[in-house]
């Protein structure tokens, strides 16, 4: 695949899809980057309107400045720029949801200028939440599509001022806010209804008619909905595609067009699988990622602590996300004890929000530090690291701390890869 344009196309000709990371954490691009490499692909990097705005966004980055890092990075590991797509997810009002409309809108305006000014190619146009002046209701998909179409026009204007290519557009959310779900989940969950689905995408066809875009439409490759997944602190609703039968049927229906996954992250290989040959030809994996960044390091903090070596990274990951509880405190609920095991190993993986942290960050470094030359005992990396075990076995990893970690994260980018059909390799 050359270009995201193609992937509708492509997908009804061989089935295929393609996978995109939503994360801005150094070691998920480089695996990722690496796993592109491998199978010649193309990498597909996503920033969130949390982790990146007009203002920094929590990653403290401009969607100039994300561009300029992920670039280099990538590079870095030998992954050409011309084969890293960027794209925006979530782009719209909702980190102002709670100003006036006109507030929300001007400043999301802004946000979709900066990323399409800085050559991110993928943008999702995402309207779907209550503002300031919607007297709390949601907004009808009349007035989603209406801001959303506002929006691909600058965009548009932008993208072409600066010299990039013609952008490409994702429509519609049926999915939590950026951020996942804060309560548990159940099988009850159930995928969008076709009728629903065909109301978003006939109100977004004649909003962007409307506002003079016909032309940019062939360039809407895919739309949103709930595919009937999601997972919450301690539960994964797994795809079940009887239950999404209607919906692969209507999308397959609509010229051109393909479903967007998201929070597909823990879903078994599979369901994966299944996922793009019912036309969800998008998967998105953010969290999925850092929480096996997370498992690994966790795994080497025991095995150090086995050993007689350094081994603080979890008491200092605690001691921190304590000390500024503003990414979980929300998120967490439930006793004391019931609230530091989420801290440390829920699905929903908001210590994400933490690894920048001065001191999380030197507790790794003395951690892989101090395993550092150290052979592990292979007992004790199949008791701690299991995957990790296996891959050292057949060969395919040097039993070294920083490979033990690269490749746990390897193998979750390696379970999306060869779930779209980009991927054949074992790695991962």
């Amino acid at each position: 695949m050359t270009s995201l344009y193609d992937i509708p196309k492509q997908h009804y000709a061989n089935g295929a899809g393609i996978y995109s990371v939503c994360s801005a954490h150094p070691v998920v691009l480089e695996a990722a980057a690496r796993h592109a490499v491998l199978d010649d692909s193309l990498l597909v990097v996503e920033a969130t309107s949390n982790q990146v705005d007009q203002y920094g966004g929590y990653t403290g980055m401009k969607p100039a400045e994300f561009r300029a890092w992920a670039t280099s990075l990538v590079e870095r590991f030998g992954l050409p720029a011309d084969r890293l797509v960027l794209g925006g997810d979530h782009l719209g009002p909702n980190p102002w949801r709670r100003e006036t409309a006109a507030e929300a809108m001007a400043k999301a305006g802004e946000l979709v200028r900066q990323f399409a000014a800085a050559g991110f190619h993928k943008i999702h146009l995402d309207c779907s939440m209550a503002l300031g002046g919607d007297a709390g209701l949601a907004p009808s998909q009349e007035l989603v599509a209406e801001r959303a179409a506002s929006l691909c026009r600058i965009a548009e204007e932008a993208a072409a001022a600066a010299g990039h290519p013609a952008p490409v557009y994702v429509i519609g959310t049926e999915v939590p806010i950026p951020g996942g779900v804060d309560h548990e989940l159940d099988d009850s969950l159930q995928p969008t209804a076709v009728p629903d689905a065909a109301v978003t995408l006939e109100a977004h066809r004649a909003a962007f008619a409307a506002a003079g875009l016909e032309a940019v439409w062939p360039r809407i490759i895919a739309m949103v909905v709930q595919p009937g997944v999601e997972f919450g602190n301690y539960s994964v609703v797994l795809y079940d595609r009887s239950k999404a039968a209607d919906l692969s049927s209507f999308i397959a229906s609509q010229d051109g067009l393909v479903f967007e996954a998201h929070s597909t992250d823990y879903q078994l290989e599979s369901g994966l699988r299944d996922l793009v040959r019912d036309h969800f030809a998008i998967l998105k994996v953010g969290p999925w990622l850092t929480y096996a960044y997370r498992e690994a390091l966790f795994g080497l903090n025991d095995i150090a602590r086995e050993l007689g070596r350094p081994a603080e990274l979890r008491n200092v990951m605690e001691a921190r996300m304590l000390a500024n509880p503003g990414y979980w405190q929300g998120h967490y609920h439930g006793t004391a004890e019931e609230q530091r095991l989420a801290r440390m190993f829920s699905y929903s993986d908001r210590a994400r929000y933490y690894w920048p942290d001065a001191d999380i960050d030197a507790a790794v470094t003395g951690l892989l530090d101090g395993l550092s030359g150290v052979e592990i005992p292979l007992p004790l990396l199949g008791q701690y690291l299991p995957h990790q075990y296996d891959a050292v076995q057949e060969k395919r990893i040097a039993n070294r701390p920083r490979d033990l970690v690269m490749d746990a994260v390897m193998r979750v980018v390696g379970i999306f890869a060869r779930a779209a059909g980009v991927s054949g390799s074992k790695v991962g």
